[in-house]
């Protein structure tokens, strides 16, 4: 009987260890898998941690940042914040085609001259207004008006040069005009030389006509046509604006084509030799020699002057005249953007700029010294590569409304408004904003 009891209790203990073995296994896989899972989430906080790291205080891209001369609580909320961007050349790049329609047109914008109102003279493509610079190694934002005027209040601006400066005048005012309009404050007597003011914002911006940006005597029609040649004094700068340039709290400064017309040439007002005079019996310097003593001259000014504004100094514009030039019937006939590498600047302009380039890097080598702010605003290539934005024949009102053959003059230099010449304001915001 005890060998049976015996018998019967191991039996009971051979059935309850594989019972307990089975639970021990449960038990050890439920365990396992419940500290993978801890693991594994773990693992995904840190991985999200390295993907998006903690911002104290996050800002819209699109928020512009405080200006440094001013307190953050003195200044309107639209102009406190300034996206920054990753530096680049923002002159070299392409223009590549856009749906957007311009920020302005001839309807909206009452400051267009007549020469450049190309849609009110019946061009009849409109191809022109839809393509937008863009710099090959960053994003060139759009003008922001509202931000511009809050940085531009209570300043200064002018615009110092040819008709050139007065056609991207007409541009600057159009597209501010988008919040405020600009009342004129002040023009000479031939409406070549103006000031407008925006009340709201107690800012000015002037044009300054100086096409030589020396003393000079001219005598020429609105049509480009002289009466007599050019006297131009090659040591002595224009008053005009040397006489506002203390005043001034940004300045674009430019000369260019003007050298190229015939022009006699003065030192301490005795005669030292001339361009394109034949028959005068006077030295032949040439306009190469006369626009790098005027650079020289108006350079040396900017790096040595006590002048706490900032400077810009423009490229020469080139022209785009085919079969011809101004004076011989040369015209501009294109519709779209020419590509890198499908034009070269003509001879001329090359020249202007290589004299450009030069006595600017020599100039800015001073400035830095001096403390003095001088950038170069280098439009030239950008212009170069849009033959499609002159009035062309559409410089008169409708010129072939009577005459479909008529032979009229081309304007192949100045830009149509809108036009290509409006995507110089978002590189000016640029360079303001970030330069």
């Amino acid at each position: 009987m005890v060998e049976m009891m015996r018998w019967l209790d191991c039996n009971k203990c051979s059935l309850r260890k594989p019972n307990q073995v089975f639970l021990k296994f449960v038990a050890s896989i439920l365990l396992m898998g419940l500290a993978f899972r801890l693991f594994s989430s773990r693992s995904v906080e840190v991985s999200s941690a390295v993907e998006t790291p903690f911002v104290a205080n996050p800002q819209s891209p699109d928020k512009p940042i405080a200006a440094t001369n001013q307190g953050a609580d003195e200044i309107p909320k639209t102009a406190q914040q300034i996206p920054q961007k990753k530096k680049c050349d923002i002159f070299t790049g392409d223009w590549i085609p856009t749906t957007s329609e311009p920020i302005y047109t001839n309807a909206t914008c009452r400051y267009i001259e007549g020469h450049q109102n190309c849609m009110m003279n019946g061009r009849p493509d409109s191809g022109y207004l839809h393509w937008r610079w863009s710099p090959r190694d960053c994003e060139l934002r759009q003008f922001e008006v509202e931000t511009f005027l809050e940085l531009m209040r209570n300043k200064s601006w002018a615009l110092i040069g040819d008709s050139i400066s007065r056609n991207y005048v007409q541009s600057l005012l159009c597209i501010l005009s988008k919040v405020e309009e600009a009342i004129e404050v002040y023009h000479d007597e031939e409406y070549k030389s103006r000031r407008w003011n925006f009340p709201s914002y107690n800012f000015n911006i002037s044009v300054i006509w100086s096409p030589l940006l020396m003393k000079a005597a001219t005598f020429e029609n609105m049509n480009g046509v002289s009466t007599s040649d050019i006297e131009l004094h090659l040591d002595k700068l224009d008053k005009k604006w040397v006489d506002q340039y203390q005043n001034l709290d940004y300045i674009i400064i430019s000369g260019g084509k003007w050298f190229l017309k015939t022009a006699i040439y003065y030192v301490k007002n005795k005669i030292v030799g001339c361009h394109n005079c034949p028959g005068k019996h006077l030295t032949e310097l040439g306009f190469e020699y006369a626009y790098r003593k005027a650079l020289q001259l108006v350079l040396n000014f900017i790096v040595t002057t006590k002048h706490k504004g900032l400077v810009f100094f423009r490229t020469v514009t080139p022209d785009h005249f085919e079969n011809g030039e101004w004076s011989n019937g040369g015209t501009c006939k294109r519709t779209v953007p020419f590509k890198e590498g499908e034009v070269s600047l003509k001879d001329v302009d090359a020249t202007f700029r290589s004299i450009e380039l030069e006595e600017f890097e020599k100039a800015a080598a001073v400035a830095s010294k001096h403390g003095v702010k001088l950038k170069l605003f280098d439009t030239t290539q950008l212009s170069l590569l849009r033959p499609d934005g002159h009035p062309g024949p559409y410089r008169q009102f409708h010129p072939f409304a009577k005459d479909r053959n008529a032979k009229v003059q081309n304007d192949c230099l100045h830009w149509c408004l809108p036009g290509p010449i409006d995507s110089w304001n978002d590189l000016l915001m640029d360079m303001v904003v970030n330069g």
